[in-house]
């Protein structure tokens, strides 16, 4: 099995020793992109049968962007907020660990079965941050998983907020056309 699918394994399979092995590897970087676009890819794919699915290549770039927004974020709050004695990291090991753990994503694109999808991206969001979670713990070099939950929760709400003033900005012009 090549590194790349052996490495996207043992992130769906949880495998912290995984996530401090692409924290340590600087040339994981783009094995790290490229399980991005392929779980927001599956994301696309598996929403085909909901009544408004996403653009597949808009959705991608939306998950590249989001994953380094997330990933900034995550680093600042976890290396400037809530360090722990031992915190050392830079941003590019969280991208590479952060982007690792959205390889349970790929099975998003089981969705596509119509009765499967509401529990499919269930799951699998579930799956995709416990993953985030452990990779954030890591590459942060905690020893408390409350820490890096902590971390995660934070990102997400200040992502969530993003996000919505972004859409509610996007909705605001589209109205004025």
């Amino acid at each position: 099995m090549g590194q790349l699918a052996d490495r996207m394994l043992r992130a769906v399979k949880l495998d912290p020793r995984l996530y401090e092995e692409v924290e340590a590897d600087a040339t994981a970087m783009p094995q790290a992109m490229l399980v991005v676009v392929l779980s927001s890819a599956a994301a696309g794919i598996g929403s085909m049968g909901m009544a408004q699915h996403p653009n597949l290549i808009l959705g991608t770039l939306g998950a590249l962007v989001g994953w380094y927004i997330w990933a900034f974020m995550t680093y600042w709050i976890g290396t400037k907020l809530l360090p722990e004695k031992d915190t050392k990291a830079e941003y590019s090991q969280l991208l590479r660990t952060i982007g690792f753990s959205s390889a349970p994503g790929i099975l998003r694109v089981l969705g596509v079965v119509p009765f499967l999808t509401n529990l499919v991206f269930m799951a699998t969001g579930i799956w995709m941050l416990v993953a985030m979670v452990i990779a954030v713990r890591q590459a942060l070099d905690y020893q408390s998983t409350a820490r890096a939950v902590g971390v995660c929760a934070v990102g997400w709400l200040i992502q969530l907020l993003f996000a919505w003033i972004l859409f509610a900005l996007m909705a605001g012009s589209a109205g004025q056309v």
